[in-house]
């Protein structure tokens, strides 16, 4: 259930949002994706974090409140994403100009980003293929895939977000399952066909449903 759970909530954000969002949306659309990221990665991550404390320990085993707030921070400050936004938004709050080199070696980066995060989403297809419980990872792409975009789409809307704000959002709910779920599932010792199947199936659907939500989103948001 648990591994399901993530599965079905965790974005593939890094390796298919970032190429997806920068060609759809440009930087300006990075920008969200990286507000997105920032809360994301942190609320799913201690989300993971207690129920692995909670339902992957023996029962006479109590939970350390205090341990599983140092495991969270720890595993923050060394989690390469919320360093290199935490170290972006240090330079911009200072105020100082890039130097002309340093321009040229992020552009350099960001112009190849695309490009190898999608070999290596490739790459990682390969690696975990698919392997029993079709049907239930099945069932939890859709979960992924059709019902997290549309309450993404609902709320936006109720809330009234700017029209960019609320397009990345959608898109980015709309995005296949990220490796997140096969990592807690090793991290548990069960489920691994189930996070590895919903993956790879979940990629392959979202090449129709995130050009459907992306469709979605422009007609509601404009």
């Amino acid at each position: 259930g648990v591994v399901g759970g993530v599965g079905a909530a965790f974005s593939n954000t890094v390796l298919v949002g970032i190429p997806l969002i920068l060609d759809a949306f440009g930087h300006d659309g990075i920008e969200v994706l990286s507000l997105i990221i920032a809360v994301h990665l942190p609320a799913l991550m201690m989300a993971s974090i207690i129920l692995f404390e909670i339902f992957g320990r023996r029962d006479d085993e109590p939970v350390d409140v205090a341990d599983l707030v140092l495991d969270f921070l720890r595993k923050m400050a060394s989690h390469p994403l919320i360093l290199g936004i935490a170290a972006g938004l240090a330079w911009r709050l200072s105020g100082l100009p890039l130097p002309p080199l340093a321009v040229r070696f992020v552009d350099s980066l960001a112009g190849i980003a695309g490009p190898l995060a999608l070999f290596a989403i490739g790459l990682g297809l390969l690696k975990f293929g698919i392997s029993g419980n079709v049907v239930p990872a099945a069932v939890l792409s859709l979960l992924k895939l059709l019902l997290m975009p549309a309450m993404a789409l609902a709320i936006c809307w109720a809330v009234g977000l700017p029209p960019l704000t609320a397009k990345v959002a959608v898109a980015t709910a709309a995005l296949p399952a990220g490796i997140n779920s096969y990592l807690i599932a090793v991290q548990f010792g069960t489920g691994q066909a189930l996070a590895s199947n919903e993956m790879t199936l979940s990629t392959a659907m979202a090449v129709v449903t995130t050009a459907l939500w992306l469709s979605v989103a422009q007609a509601v948001f404009g």
